[in-house]
């Protein structure tokens, strides 16, 4: 079997489907990964078989803008290589591409944020596409698999399959500390803004005081980023170690995680039973925030509203001494983790989809 996966957006987008991707190539089955150029090295790092349809990131919300070339560029894709069934996850235009090829359409994402208003509206969009490839209309989605564990997902969700949440990022070479945890019984706290940095664009402020409050209580502190924001910040955060730290290494060790809502460093930290403090910077971010703080495995703080009179920076500071000397945020969270670990296995859902592709 042939399995065209496709991906769009963030680097999230290509570790929420390796563990799929790598399963199905696993059991035998071709796979392709059909991605933006700015993804490209993300799917190499995770030995996927990736091809570039498009020069720029799409984003979630814009699929009419760059519809006709996606397309294009998909429908020239599959006259060389023919797929028995298409992946898609938050893009539309992977569900065209399968009705135009009439093989079985599955849609793959994290469903934790209310998204039905969105997708209307992106389906909308996409008429003059089935227009012009002769389609009267788009199928729904003949498998619907949810990476959200299901006492995240939001009221009103529709119905889908669960897969169990795989961990999977781009390494590094692994040290001793990495997967360690500290000495003496020292708590670790992990601050991340995932692959983007926006935490770290204002260090000498709100970074460099929560790291001195972090560190005023005898935690160690690590700072997982990009390369580039370790070169220009790490002198000014002392002893702290920063750089790329492979999450899923590191998470098993820490007793905190500050960070900015994503989907990637949500679930890992979920997987590894970690309580987290999160610090939305968009309304993505927000909505994962207020999930895991409404089931207690988490606090979430809004810099935009941190409240009368309160400086944000207290704020964050005072809810992370909070959530390491409370077991509850903890316990919550190991929760968590036990009823994600009991979630469908890759390999099951994967079954699923063959069944598709055989009837």
């Amino acid at each position: 079997m042939k399995i065209l996966f496709t991906v769009g957006g963030s680097q999230a987008a290509v570790f929420g489907v390796a563990p799929l991707a790598a399963a199905a190539r696993s059991a035998g089955h071709e796979i392709l990964l059909a991605a933006d150029e700015p993804l490209m090295a993300a799917a190499q790092s995770l030995a996927l078989p990736a091809l570039c349809i498009t020069p720029d990131r799409m984003r979630y919300g814009q699929d009419a803008m760059t519809a006709t070339d996606r397309i294009d560029a998909l429908l020239e894709l599959t006259r060389q290589w023919t797929p028995d069934v298409v992946v898609g996850g938050l893009s539309h235009v992977p569900r065209v591409l399968a009705a135009r090829l009439k093989v079985p359409f599955v849609r793959h994402i994290w469903y934790i944020a209310p998204m039905a208003r969105r997708d209307r509206t992106a389906i909308a969009e996409l008429q003059p596409q089935l227009q012009r490839l002769g389609l009267a209309e788009l199928p729904e989605p003949d498998l619907f698999v949810d990476l959200c564990p299901p006492a995240l997902r939001p009221p009103g969700a529709p119905a889908a399959q669960p897969m169990r949440w795989v961990p999977r990022v781009s390494q590094r070479r692994t040290e001793p500390w990495m997967y360690t945890r500290p000495e003496g019984g020292r708590k670790r706290v992990l601050i991340t803004a995932g692959t983007r940095n926006l935490m770290l664009d204002t260090p000498g402020s709100s970074l460099r005081r929560l790291v001195d409050s972090l560190t005023a209580t005898g935690a160690e502190v690590l700072i997982a980023a990009l390369p580039e924001a370790a070169e220009r910040y790490g002198a000014e955060l002392g002893g702290v170690r920063i750089g790329w730290i492979p999450l899923d290494v590191v998470a098993p060790t820490c007793d905190l995680a500050v960070h900015h809502g994503g989907a990637t460093t949500a679930m890992t930290l979920i997987h590894a039973g970690v309580p987290q403090l999160i610090v939305p910077d968009n309304g993505y971010g927000k909505a994962v925030a207020e999930a895991v703080s409404g089931y207690g495995a988490a606090v979430m703080v809004d810099r935009n509203r941190p409240g009368d009179g309160q400086d944000p920076d207290e704020v964050t500071a005072t809810a992370c001494r909070e959530i390491l000397t409370d077991p509850a945020y903890a316990e919550r969270t190991r929760t968590l983790a036990a009823h994600s670990a009991a979630l469908p296995t890759p390999d099951e859902v994967l079954r699923g989809i063959e069944a598709l592709a055989a009837r």
